[in-house]
């Protein structure tokens, strides 16, 4: 919630010219109203007074401290992460020379899409061993045949239709195995002889690394290209010993991003799933969570997050994050007076959930206070006018 000096100098003019119309800003009754609301600051630094222009302009909007049920539960901190069949390591079943690639880190590809091209002039000798040992099994086919016919007719004798059959056998073995090697390596199977080979992504995803160049030699056990499907995102959190016994499946446990408080703390939601059931060397047991909304665009692999597994829910005191601001590392709200007329004090605050935030109220302040709800930062600007705020 930090506000710059240009912002509050923007919101101090634009309530400083809304009012009920033209005043003399210069006789003798305005330069005593000026006197008078300054001395009133100096003797009460924390009260601040606003015209009802004033309060329009700055969309002041009160209300009471409502009780709403937040979770009580541990706080913890995690990453997000993939499940192992959501990444895939891509790399040249027979090694060779990278030809062509144009995959940069973050590009988004389909399944089957191209990332490479490999040469290799051993693929040459693959596909003439498939091509020859193919004609030697069509021979093999015809010489089978022919000697079963023979064999039928007792002219020639068993073992050489047994010789034939087996020869056939072992020939489909071996065009078989052969053509299996060749679809390893993405060369046709048939056809013109080619010296280079495709790698295609085997399922669509984001790249994650690229670990290669045009021209590089790479060998079988290389690590060319990370592919990662994001679609199945989980939460990997890490719990301390001593607060295992309170973990349960199905609890509820909401995460923001560091990125999360620029954009007004906004929290994300899942439930635990798995509970680890050894202890690792950090006194610390890792606890996987599925997320309610996997598709969001702003959840990457690897991010780090900040969670609360909840435990339980109680009833807590509670104002709109839009009451609370904050001034010097405090947090604040304005109680409402009376008309046009706001004091500021200071709130400590606990949990947020749903736009809310718990808050403790001062002793002397009743449960029934009215404070400010909507247009806190106006009356803060208002107060402190050009003061730095954070």
């Amino acid at each position: 919630m930090k506000r710059s000096t240009a912002l509050i100098l923007l919101l101090t003019s634009t309530l400083a010219g809304c009012g009920p119309g033209p005043a003399d800003t210069t006789g003798p009754a305005a330069a005593q109203a000026a006197g008078a609301s300054e001395a009133a600051r100096e003797a009460d630094p924390a009260l601040v007074t606003l015209s009802a222009a004033e309060q329009q302009a700055g969309g002041v909007r009160t209300g009471r401290v409502s009780a709403r049920p937040m979770g009580t539960g541990l706080a913890v901190t995690g990453t997000l992460d993939v499940p192992p069949e959501s990444t895939v390591a891509i790399t040249a079943p027979l090694g060779g020379f990278v030809e062509n690639t144009e995959l940069l880190q973050g590009t988004r590809v389909g399944k089957g899409q191209v990332l490479a091209v490999i040469r290799n002039p051993e693929f040459v000798q693959l596909q003439q061993d498939y091509l020859e040992t193919g004609s030697r099994l069509e021979y093999a086919r015809a010489e089978l045949a022919r000697q079963r016919e023979l064999y039928e007719q007792e002219v020639a004798p068993q073992k050489n239709y047994q010789r034939a059959r087996a020869d056939y056998h072992a020939l489909r073995v071996q065009t078989q195995a052969q053509a299996a090697r060749l679809r390893l390596a993405g060369l046709p199977v048939g056809g013109r002889i080619v010296s280079t080979a495709t790698l295609r992504a085997p399922r669509a995803g984001f790249v994650k690394t690229v670990n290669v160049t045009v021209g590089q030699a790479v060998t079988a056990t290389e690590t060319l290209f990370e592919i990662v499907d994001p679609e199945h995102l989980h939460v990997e959190l890490t719990v301390f010993e001593k607060d295992v016994a309170k973990l349960q499946k199905g609890q509820l446990i909401r995460f923001t991003l560091p990125s999360d408080s620029a954009r007004g703390g906004q929290e994300r939601t899942g439930r635990v799933y798995l509970i680890a059931r050894a202890i690792g060397a950090d006194r610390t047991v890792r606890v996987h969570g599925h997320l309610d909304r996997e598709n969001d665009p702003a959840l990457l692999p690897g991010l780090y997050v900040r969670a609360t597994i909840e435990t339980g829910r109680t009833d807590v005191a509670a104002l709109p994050n839009a009451a609370l601001v904050r001034f010097q590392g405090q947090a604040y709200g304005f109680v409402a007076e009376a008309a046009g007329r706001y004091r500021m004090v200071a709130l400590p605050t606990g949990r947020s959930e749903d736009g809310h935030t718990e808050v403790t109220l001062p002793a002397d302040l009743p449960a029934t206070t009215t404070f400010v709800t909507e247009g806190a930062y106006s009356l803060l600007a208002k107060l402190k006018n050009t003061a730095e705020v954070e």
